[in-house]
């Protein structure tokens, strides 16, 4: 891996009436911070994706080909988390700050304690093996959001489909939540732990559904004709969604910005001391942009 100094890439647009133009610092609203650039902070990556904030605001992030997870501290350097990482994908920090990983390698959900040591908290369904765990959202309670599809080679195949999957708080058996996407894979939630976005990436639909006591989920209602791969939140609502750049909507689905990158996205999430970086894991390389407003 190399680390590569951080450059600047004036590539961002914003989307308004169905028009592409130029960015104005003077919208009202204004998502961007005045001046921001994306810039390229580290590559040399095989391929990137989870990224997650701890809890100081440092970004943890995974190298899945290397089977690595590095983590993007708040003083801006890159240093290596775990070897060996069972090919992990999707990323989230818990309260206690653990750090859940999909491991796509093992079909496995894991949690990484702040010690290193690794628990296995769900590897099957009904007895059968997990697809390839992609991406999660950790809900205010402690319940585990996942979703199972599998990219790439399909032998071992033991699940009927690919689902999204619920680990109850405290709980050692996964709760089908949904089975009826084509191929699920970025999930998010929002801070208050009432809805829960889902993406179908190959259908290309980005639905909201609503949280119930149990986890459950109901009254599904499509928020974006368009796939993504991850996804998050911002303070108000906004939708980030990585469909070659990324996509920025409003809470009711209206495209509010894009923000171009030299490779296509994969994942987002916001990070840093003040909540106000957008970091994007994308293909080879790791981004971030300086946005006016906060993560959830």
């Amino acid at each position: 891996m190399t680390v590569q100094a951080a450059t600047s890439i004036p590539l961002l647009t914003v989307l308004c009436s169905g028009l592409t133009g130029a960015l104005s610092f003077a919208d009202e609203g204004s998502l961007i911070a005045e001046n921001a650039k994306v810039e390229k902070l580290a590559g040399g990556f095989q391929f990137t994706e989870g990224p997650a904030c701890s809890a100081n605001g440092s970004v943890y992030f995974s190298d899945i080909p290397n089977s690595r997870i590095h983590k993007w501290s708040v003083e801006g350097r890159l240093t290596t988390f775990r070897e060996n990482s069972e090919r992990a994908n999707g990323l989230f920090f818990d309260k206690q700050g653990n750090l859940l990983a999909c491991e796509g390698g093992s079909r496995r959900l894991t949690s990484i304690a702040p010690d290193g040591k690794v628990t296995v908290l769900a590897d099957n369904y009904a007895g059968k093996k997990l697809n390839s765990p992609n991406d999660l959202w950790i809900h205010p309670s402690g319940g585990v959001y996942l979703s199972d599809p599998r990219y790439g080679n399909q032998d071992g195949i033991e699940q009927d489909g690919f689902h999204v999957f619920y680990l109850p708080p405290g709980g050692t058996a996964l709760v089908k939540v949904i089975g009826d996407l084509v191929r699920p894979n970025g999930v998010v939630g929002t801070k208050d732990g009432k809805r829960l976005y889902i993406t179908d990436e190959k259908d290309g639909k980005t639905y909201v559904y609503n949280i119930q006591a149990d986890g459950s989920l109901t009254d599904r209602s499509l928020i974006v004709e368009k796939g993504s791969d991850g996804m998050t939140l911002d303070e108000k609502g906004n939708l980030y969604l990585t469909n070659g750049s990324v996509w920025v909507h409003a809470p009711d689905g209206q495209p509010l910005a894009e923000i171009k990158l030299p490779e296509k996205a994969a994942n987002v999430c916001f990070g840093g001391k003040e909540h106000t970086t957008l970091f994007i894991t994308a293909r080879t390389g790791f981004y971030s942009i300086l946005m006016s407003v906060r993560g959830q």
